[in-house]
């Protein structure tokens, strides 16, 4: 298995991940990927036999504040460690940086729970309409 920051052609590679693993309301046509992509500043993908298995992106200042946007798994390829790979590789090692995400989909809060993230009551949000 290799971890590297994915290029240009992996986005439909990645779209088509993110897809057929529920994600599509999110991430819109390839152009629309591709921003998200550009627009983050860590993004890492999994692959295993040249085929991209995981994706993962987050958005953060490297100094106080960051949030995991997206960690998604092929299915076939879940609880096999992609993702806590993954996590751990795109939150890094800092202890400084406070990391937040949203934990709606269904085992999200059990998985990150295992990472060190918990449950908080301080934060906020503004969804979208």
């Amino acid at each position: 298995m290799q971890f590297r920051s994915p290029n240009d052609s992996d986005i439909q590679a990645i779209h088509r991940l993110l897809c057929a693993n529920g994600w599509a309301h999110r991430v819109g046509d390839i152009h629309d990927l591709h921003r998200l992509i550009a627009a983050s500043q860590r993004t890492i993908v999994a692959v295993v036999d040249l085929e991209i298995v995981g994706f993962a992106r987050a958005i953060t200042d490297g100094i106080s504040n960051g949030y995991v946007s997206m960690v998604v798994v092929a299915e076939a390829c879940r609880r096999q460690g992609i993702g806590q790979a993954l996590v751990e590789r795109l939150v890094g090692y800092n202890p400084q940086i406070t990391w937040m995400l949203r934990a709606g989909r269904q085992g999200a809060a059990e998985f990150f729970a295992k990472l060190g993230f918990i449950s908080s009551t301080t934060t906020m949000e503004r969804q979208r309409r």
